[in-house]
């Protein structure tokens, strides 16, 4: 092997702090623009935008002209993030650079700006007012008005997405890829297509024990809403699931719950008795991750980071972690609610700090997660730590529910982390076929309910025409925002629990474990982090785990208790749609 030329480093050298610069300047006007949303914050934001994509994609090109032979392995895997490391690559064309960025921040400003008045009221209220009825409401006219209701904020973004679509292949077909689809598979240390069928083994894995899932809530949904309205066979319609998109569906948990189990304790109604607010929440939060000998947040992130919805302007109110200075100015951006949900919330998006702040002593290119579904992934497992246990030892509760409750708890817990797990696959599933040309624009709503119906098991309230753009109704689609990391940190979380409980040395059943207030994982999950994406992920997995492959074990020995009571419970009820 050639020893690494002096060229290939000091381009790549260059690169890195041309682009840390730019990759600041864009963050803090992505900032005001999402916490701050006018005409004018969106052409700063749009400026500073195209700026960062057009110089990151004109530094790819000259590092992917790098003879690889010469390059020694870090700067390879440099020329490697380089190519795949944004969810979009700018064309060489300054007037379409910009016409890209432009529309991206004009789709996410319409998403956010999305209204709709409900039956019975006057005034148009917003995405988590509506979410608010969706989950609390049991009336299926308006639960279906409601879904409706939100859905039509697509059809305006259904032409911008299509252009967009056309730009972002534009410039990943200038750096050698077939399509934007190619670059975001590209970035798992696989080649594209293994990627897919990747996720497809691990999909595999946990169907069985979703469709365990989908067949009781199915025929408890029945009982409650009659044959009329939910079929013995085929999908669950969309509006009665809880949720805008049927992602997840604990909030139904009341109709669902089975007589003679119970969640044991309602933390939203604890939270919300006990005057809580939203910095005790993130308070709270941080509080686990100093447990684990980590240092607590920055005083800046309390001075900056936004925690509440103002009253005086328009937000993006998509909760999301933030660092600003790719250092230590750590932010969320989040409209926090006091619910047992927000709690878990704030917990994932603390995750992505505590990842943001430990790698930020790499090199630039490297100061991301090992893969995004790590950076996902990081939060929600130190969420799954939220057990009983831990809720009486920081005083939320007075004792720990007696072990007969776990089927109530485990119920509760996958309403939320199994139902997910077909819509995180389905997500991009479809962009990928989108962006490589498999489904036209003149068929975006209709494979998309196509997807939806094969994966989830779901389907619309009533007829969706193609004038629709359902998939606009999602945050992430309107604001590209790749979601396969969702799917993988869903398998990723409960690896990583299993491996941390066996640090800690917990005994007992996984669902119990706490690795709350164990320095040892604190040291091996602060071993991980610091690596940032310096490695290819499987070194950060056996890192952390002592294993290479992704996989779905830890997430089956969690539920295994619920698969057999599911098992039980619906041996005399239709499986499948």
């Amino acid at each position: 092997m050639p020893p690494p030329i002096e060229g290939g480093s000091t381009v790549l050298a260059a690169a890195e702090a041309e682009l840390l610069d730019l990759s600041v300047e864009s963050g803090r006007a992505d900032w005001v623009h999402a916490t701050y949303i006018t005409d004018d914050t969106a052409d700063l934001a749009t400026r500073a935008t195209v700026r960062f994509l057009a110089a990151t994609g004109r530094w790819a090109r000259v590092a992917s002209a790098l003879p690889r032979h010469g390059l020694s392995r870090s700067d390879a895997r440099k020329v490697d993030l380089l190519r795949t490391g944004l969810p979009l690559i700018a064309t060489d064309d300054p007037a379409l650079s910009r016409e890209l960025a432009a529309t991206v921040n004009s789709m996410e400003a319409t998403y956010a700006k999305g209204r709709h008045t409900p039956i019975g009221s006057t005034e148009a209220v917003d995405l988590q007012a509506l979410s608010r009825i969706l989950s609390g409401t049991r009336d299926p006219v308006v639960l279906e008005d409601v879904w409706n209701g939100w859905h039509r904020v697509g059809r305006s973004l259904r032409q911008p997405f299509a252009r967009y679509v056309e730009l972002g292949n534009l410039g990943a077909r200038e750096l050698g890829f077939p399509d934007l689809g190619a670059v975001w598979r590209s970035r798992y240390d696989l080649p594209p297509d293994d990627f897919a069928r990747e996720a497809e083994r691990l999909w595999a894995e946990v169907r069985p024990l979703y469709e365990s899932l989908h067949a009781y809530v199915r025929g408890r949904l029945r009982e409650r809403y009659g044959p009329d309205t939910v079929p013995e066979r085929g999908p669950i319609p969309a509006h009665l699931l809880g949720n805008m998109w049927a992602q997840s569906w604990e909030s139904i948990y009341p109709v669902v719950a089975p007589s003679g189990t119970s969640a044991a304790y309602d933390l939203t109604r604890i939270l919300v008795d006990r005057g809580t607010r939203p910095t005790d929440l993130v308070r709270y939060a941080e509080g686990f991750f100093v447990s684990l000998g980590l240092p607590p947040l920055p005083a800046t992130f309390w001075e900056r980071s936004m925690f509440e919805r103002p009253r005086d302007r328009e937000v993006v109110c998509h909760a999301s972690a933030w660092d600003l200075d790719l250092v230590d100015d750590l932010r969320i951006k989040m409209c926090i609610e006091i619910t047992a949900e927000d709690f878990a919330t704030v917990h994932h998006e603390l995750g992505h700090n505590y990842y943001q702040r430990a790698y930020a002593g790499q090199p630039y290119l490297f100061r991301n997660g090992a893969h995004d579904g790590f950076h996902e992934a990081v939060g929600d497992t130190i969420a799954l730590s939220v057990t009983p246990e831990y809720l009486v030892r920081i005083g939320l509760l007075e004792s720990s529910p007696d072990p007969a409750h776990d089927v109530g708890l485990l119920l509760l817990r996958a309403l939320e982390k199994i139902a997910f797990l077909p819509f995180g696959l389905l997500v991009d599933r479809w962009r990928w076929d989108v962006f490589s040309g498999a489904i036209a624009p003149a068929e975006y709503n209709r494979s998309w309910w196509e997807l939806t119906a094969r994966y989830q098991g779901v389907a619309p309230p009533s007829a969706r025409p193609e004038s629709e753009f359902d998939p606009g109704a999602k945050y992430h689609v309107a604001a590209n925002v790749p979601y396969m990391r969702y799917f993988l940190a869903h398998i990723l979380q409960f690896q990583f629990h299993r491996a941390l409980v066996r640090v800690a040395g917990e005994s007992g059943p996984l669902h119990r474990a706490s690795i709350y207030g164990s320095a040892a994982v604190g040291e091996r999950l602060r071993a991980m982090l610091e690596m940032g994406a310096s490695t290819e992920w499987p070194d950060a997995l056996e890192t952390l785990t002592g294993e290479r492959r992704m996989e779905a074990r830890g997430l089956l020995e969690y539920f295994a208790p619920l698969q057999r009571w599911l098992d039980d419970q619906t041996r005399r009820l239709p499986r499948g749609w």
